[in-house]
């Protein structure tokens, strides 16, 4: 005679090596190195969930223009960050540069998270733009990113000057705004989408709330 299978215990099995081998809390974290709430959100991002895909995504495309062309825009955003930095207690010095778009340091951050370090080099730019005031643009404050990151100089200067990058970048803007969303940085959590710094905390909610229904499957 044939073995008699027992579902349930297989099962019961089933569950308990999941429950071994916890489900990674994951997400996608779109963000643009010239926005200073992707520097308020990234260290947060980086600690709340165990797999981030870092995902480079033109502000200028979501917001369908640059912000050098809006003073009111700008000195909104500036009030609002400021704000935000003070209370988390985090630094905030303006880049000379900025509003200003930084394109070479977002396509080399592109190559970054191509090579697996996207988290090590948005948050050493974050670091190098919006404590030190430096300009993300200068190849040595690339330089400076790379290193940190621990990112091929070589392959991070090439990357940085290929305007082909660029279309992904706001191709991954305009898709944002076609799905409602106003403001970066935005984190893709499953089929749920979160926009702004101040909805990290609910996004790691909604993804740990999705492994652990993982778990039980």
């Amino acid at each position: 005679m044939g073995e008699v299978i027992r579902l349930a215990e297989r099962r019961e099995a089933r569950r308990a090596r999941s429950r071994q081998r916890p489900v990674p809390v994951r997400a996608q974290f779109l963000f643009d190195l010239a926005c200073p709430f992707t520097y308020l959100a990234a260290e947060r991002v980086d600690r709340a969930f165990d797999v981030v895909t870092w995902t480079a995504a033109s502000a200028s495309a979501l917001r369908g223009g640059s912000l050098d062309a809006d003073d009111a825009a700008v000195e909104a955003i500036r009030t609002a960050a400021e704000q935000r930095a003070a209370a988390l207690r985090l630094p905030l010095v303006w880049p000379e540069n900025w509003p200003s778009e930084v394109p070479a340091a977002m396509r080399a951050a592109s190559h970054a998270a191509e090579c697996g370090r996207g988290a090590a080099f948005v948050l050493a730019a974050g670091r190098l733009a919006f404590c030190g005031g430096f300009d993300l643009d200068d190849p040595e404050i690339l330089a400076e990113a790379a290193a940190a990151a621990g990112v091929g100089l070589d392959g991070c200067l090439r990357a940085a000057g290929d305007r082909g990058r660029d279309g992904a970048m706001e191709a991954a803007g305009r898709r944002l705004l076609a799905v409602g969303a106003d403001r970066l940085p935005a984190l893709r959590v499953g089929r749920s989408l979160f926009w702004g710094e101040g909805q990290v905390g609910d996004a790691a909610a909604v993804a740990r709330l999705n492994a652990a229904a993982a778990c039980q499957r």
